[in-house]
C-alpha cells in the first residue's frame, strides 16, 4: 500500500501532492493578493506586518524567505535592508513577484525556484528564514522544517506564519462556514476558480494544531520555540532559534 498524504479533505499518494498543489498556485498566482484581501478583508496586511516585527531584520543580513511567492513578505523585509532571497517551488507565483517589484521600483532582491523539502543552497548561510502561509501546502512539512534548519547559521531565527486553530468560543463555527461556504464562492466569483479556493480552506483545517506544529519545530532541531495566536488563533506566528 503506497503512502498517502492530505491534499486538503482527499488523501493522495505521497508522489501526487507536490503536482496537485502546483496546479493550484498556478491557477490563483494572478489573482492571488486580490484574493488575500477580498477573503481576510485586509487582515492578512496587518498580520504580515505583526510578523515581520517579530522577525527584526536588519541591514545586511541573508534572509531564505520561503514560499514567498508574490514578494508580500520579502518586499516589507527588504525595507529595512535585509538581502532577501524569495523562494517559491511554483514558477507562476514568482513572476508574478518579480512583476510586483518592478512596478515598485524593488532591486536587489534573488528570486529562486525551490522545493522547501530540498533546498539546493549550502548549509548555515542564512540569518534567518521565513515562511508565511506556505508551509501547510508542503508534502513533507518535517522534511521542510529540517531543511530549513540545515541553511540557517548557528544563531539563526525561524519564524512562520500560518493559518492555525481558532480558540474564541462561537467563533470556530462561524469561520467555518465562512470557509467552506463563502470562500470557494469568492473565488467563482472572483478568480473563476471554486475548486482551488475550496482545496486552500480545506488545507487550514487539515494543518496540525498550535501544539503539535511547536512539537515538529523542535523536533527539526529548534530551540527556544515560541507561538503566538493572533485573531483568536484563527493565525500563528511560530518561532524558534537554531542555537
Amino acid at each position: 500500500m503506497s503512502d498517502t498524504v492530505s491534499f486538503g479533505y482527499k488523501d493522495v499518494d505521497v508522489s501526487e501532492k507536490t503536482e496537485l498543489v502546483g496546479e493550484v498556485f498556478s491557477k490563483v498566482a494572478a489573482k492571488y493578493d486580490l484574493m488575500n484581501d477580498v477573503m481576510s478583508g485586509g487582515l492578512h496586511r496587518p498580520w504580515k506586518d505583526r510578523f515581520v516585527r517579530r522577525v527584526k531584520p536588519q541591514h545586511g543580513e541573508k534572509i531564505l524567505d520561503m514560499a514567498g511567492g508574490t514578494g508580500d513578505i520579502a518586499f516589507r523585509m527588504a525595507e529595512h535592508g535585509a538581502d532577501i532571497t524569495v523562494s517559491d517551488i511554483n514558477q507562476e507565483m514568482l513572476d508574478v513577484g518579480i512583476e510586483r517589484a518592478m512596478e515598485r521600483g524593488i532591486d536587489g532582491l534573488v528570486w529562486s525556484r525551490q522545493n522547501a523539502e530540498e533546498l539546493t543552497f549550502s548549509s548555515r548561510i542564512f540569518d534567518a528564514y521565513t515562511i508565511a502561509f506556505g508551509i501547510r501546502n508542503v508534502t513533507h512539512i518535517d522534511k521542510a522544517l529540517r531543511e530549513a534548519h540545515r541553511v540557517l547559521k548557528h544563531g539563526g531565527r525561524f519564524y512562520c506564519l500560518e493559518f492555525s486553530t481558532t480558540e474564541w468560543p462561537g467563533f470556530k463555527e462561524i469561520y467555518d462556514v465562512y470557509s467552506h461556504k463563502v470562500m470557494p464562492q469568492m473565488g467563482k466569483l472572483i478568480a473563476q476558480d471554486e475548486e482551488s479556493y475550496r482545496y486552500l480552506a480545506e488545507s487550514i483545517r487539515r494543518f496540525p494544531p498550535m501544539p503539535k506544529f511547536e512539537q515538529m519545530i523542535q523536533d527539526a532541531g529548534f530551540s527556544r520555540t515560541k507561538v503566538e495566536p493572533i485573531f483568536g488563533g484563527a493565525v500563528a506566528i511560530h518561532s524558534g532559534w537554531k542555537i
